[in-house]
């Protein structure tokens, strides 16, 4: 049984990410309107993308720039890499739990108002040389 539970460990700790990455949880903005900003910044360098985000007005910009200043802190303290190499590799924003609110209206009905949240996750990686394969 123990034989098992280390393959096990063993399997998950191949299948971890190596690359540097940041998440966000429950931000209180519609993912719709996160992954506008996203689709924008992807495959950019970080500081381009930083330099974008300070600029856009959307409403997912501010949480997104934040997100993407924590992965590369975290790709510098954690793993020792130089934030001029970096890029956004992957970056995506899944649906969080949703805030359920009530519009009142005639008869005394209500309607369902829903409050979406998001998760964040901005995925960096070290961009390769011209030369190398």
């Amino acid at each position: 049984m123990a034989g098992n539970m280390k393959k096990k460990a063993e399997r998950v700790a191949e299948k971890k990410e190596k690359r540097p990455y940041a998440t966000a949880k429950y931000i209180r903005v519609s993912p719709y309107k996160v992954r506008t900003v996203l689709d924008v910044i992807r495959g950019k360098s970080v500081r381009e993308a930083q330099a974008i985000l300070e600029h856009m007005t959307d409403a997912g910009a501010e949480p997104t720039k934040k997100v993407l200043m924590s992965a590369a802190a975290n790709a510098e303290h954690n793993l020792g890499m130089d934030r001029g190499d970096l890029y956004v590799a992957e970056c995506y924003a899944n649906g969080g739990a949703m805030l359920k609110r009530m519009q009142p209206v005639s008869k005394g009905r209500g309607h369902a108002i829903l409050k979406r949240t998001s998760h964040i996750t901005v995925i960096l990686d070290v961009r390769k040389a011209e030369g190398e394969l």
